[in-house]
């Protein structure tokens, strides 16, 4: 342990710091399986890699804007819900990523579409993508604080650059001329270059409504809709599941 002591300020000088928390352990398996130098050096340097990895991701999710961290096999599928779930398997594969296709979630509030896609998010980002998470009318702010801040270039980019960029809950209002025009040169930017998953209460059919120009709507429409998958849910939301219990309760607590 004392010679392990005296590493550490080498190793930390080397930017191998974390190393030394698993060298001991390290050195106890190469004394008992005989292993010869190169394997013992193949051993400590693939925890290393291993651990930067892990870190690089943990980065990742930290910094895509998710509102929690998830995956598939924690949602509620005892949930009154239906979906295809076939889909939604082929989604979470990612393939689409690597086509530069779209996945469209749909459905009332409260089905689960924001976990999903935050869910198919972070597969994405363990998987090695860059992806930003945010609802629909936060980019809409973001861009008229940057034509405030004369930053709309910069603040432009940093929505094309992800591999995956999440869209929450577009369509709770009808856009304005600019949030149309702005929505529409993003997805023109985005669409054959790189990924959308975007959410919304209102069927894609009802989308073209919210846009102020219909040939812009169109346009942009007509580009996600030719590369995407459309998944659908349906069902009681969260709220509405919830009363039947809340009401048992309520009489429980009166009796």
């Amino acid at each position: 342990m004392t010679r392990i002591t005296e590493l550490t300020p080498l190793l930390k000088r080397l930017q191998l710091g974390p190393m030394a928390a698993t060298l001991p352990e390290r050195i106890a398996l190469a004394r008992r399986e005989q292993l010869d130098y190169a394997s013992f050096l193949e051993i400590i340097l693939s925890d290393e890699v291993n651990r930067r990895a892990q870190r690089r991701i943990e980065l990742r999710l930290n910094g895509a804007g998710f509102e929690e961290t998830c995956r598939l096999e924690d949602f509620d599928w005892s949930a009154s819900i239906t979906l295809d779930r076939r889909l939604l398997d082929a989604v979470f594969s990612l393939e689409f990523l690597d086509k530069h296709e779209h996945v469209l979630l749909v459905g009332p509030a409260g089905v689960g579409k924001s976990f999903l896609a935050q869910a198919l998010g972070c597969s994405a980002v363990r998987a090695g993508h860059t992806v930003r998470f945010i609802h629909a009318d936060g980019f809409f702010k973001a861009m008229a604080q940057a034509r405030v801040d004369n930053s709309l270039d910069r603040a432009f980019r940093s929505f094309l650059t992800p591999d995956l960029l999440i869209l929450d809950d577009l369509g709770l209002h009808r856009l304005t001329p600019q949030q149309s025009a702005d929505l529409y040169e993003l997805i023109l930017n985005r669409h054959r270059a790189s990924s959308f998953v975007i959410t919304s209460n209102r069927a894609v059919e009802e989308w073209l409504s919210l846009f102020d120009d219909p040939i812009l709507g169109n346009s942009a429409l007509n580009r996600l809709a030719n590369a995407s998958y459309q998944i659908v849910i349906e069902g009681a939301s969260y709220w509405e599941r919830l009363s039947p219990h809340r009401a048992l309760l309520s009489n429980q607590g009166g009796d």
